[in-house]
């Protein structure tokens, strides 16, 4: 690896607690909460603690090779806390001009007319998913930055700008089961209602985006401590761009991705990688706090041997 290459190192600590009204006799979940390793990130440990102690803990990686986590909880509780802790590695991406990427057609007429494996594998994101349907007002939003012969990454940068600039961040105006033509409609939303926006576009133009989620490193203002917990579960799109491979954009930030989002996991929408999600029998009414940290950690400075040694922070 060139030593030019910026990286960050983070240690990630994501927190789910459930509060009962009354006892939960017996409960399963899935959860999607261990970071991938990619060209770009290296996830060198991850711990999952679950109180109260879990009876069964299954591990196994999803269709799309995310790694997924199973466990059920078979004793009386009014309280459930799941709790994943990582350490990641984040290498800078290689950035490819914009202006010198391929027009965004080649990508659309080459996806089904050439059967090469990453093709097909790109292939299975144009279609309709359960939270994502492409449609002509879509469509229509899309078309304004398709023009023909543009490079796609110059395509997708200004479609990531225009929804960053048309829609309000609004944590009150959507749920997790908002239509897209509702939120197309209302011009809100959170970050997920932008990266299932911004995914209809793609596909009801020809091109296949996926689904991704994350956490996102928030920097505090200047002078002001780093508040524990304040960081974010996120999500963003993923678009395929040929040779150049799949290309990160966050369209509740305006950017292309890097250093700052770490990836968890990726699928054709939100429903396919929720972070927790399962069945419990009684509990009456229940709430539910989230807790993400994402720390950056400084590396010891290299020495004529090596790195030096240091205790472990995990």
């Amino acid at each position: 690896m060139s030593n030019d290459i910026k990286t960050a190192t983070y240690k990630i600590t994501h927190t789910t607690t459930y509060r009962y009204g009354e006892t939960v006799p017996v409960c399963h979940n899935e959860v999607h909460l261990t970071p991938r390793d990619t060209d770009s990130q290296s996830c060198y440990n991850s711990r999952l603690h679950i109180k109260p102690h879990p009876d069964v803990v299954s591990r196994r990686h999803d269709y799309f090779g995310n790694q997924v986590h199973s466990f059920s909880i078979p004793e009386g509780h009014r309280r459930l806390s799941v709790s994943s802790t990582s350490r990641v590695d984040v290498r800078e991406r290689e950035v490819t001009a914009t202006a010198k990427s391929p027009a965004w057609e080649i990508i659309r007429d080459g996806i089904r007319q050439t059967h090469d494996q990453d093709r097909l594998e790109a292939l299975q994101f144009l279609f309709n998913s359960p939270s994502v349907l492409a449609s002509p007002d879509l469509r229509e939003y899309a078309e304004p930055s398709f023009p023909a012969g543009r490079p796609i990454l110059e395509a997708i940068g200004e479609l990531t700008t225009r929804i960053h600039k048309d829609f309000k961040y609004d944590p009150r105006a959507t749920t997790v089961n908002t239509p897209l033509e509702e939120v197309l409609e209302l011009r809100r939303g959170v970050c997920q209602d932008f990266a299932h926006l911004q995914i209809g576009c793609l596909r009801s133009i020809g091109l296949p985006a996926r689904y991704v989620s994350g956490y996102l490193r928030t920097i505090p203002p200047p002078g002001k401590p780093r508040l524990i917990g304040a960081d974010a579960s996120h999500a963003w799109l993923s678009v395929f761009c040929n040779e150049i491979g799949w290309v990160d954009v966050d369209p509740t930030n305006d950017c292309f991705i890097n250093l700052d989002h770490i990836t968890v996991a990726w699928g054709r929408d939100y429903t396919d990688v929720c972070p927790i999600k399962g069945v419990f029998v009684g509990g009456g009414t229940h709430t539910m706090s989230v807790s993400v940290d994402v720390e950056p950690i400084a590396l010891p400075e290299p020495t004529e041997n090596g790195f030096e040694s240091v205790a472990s922070t995990m």
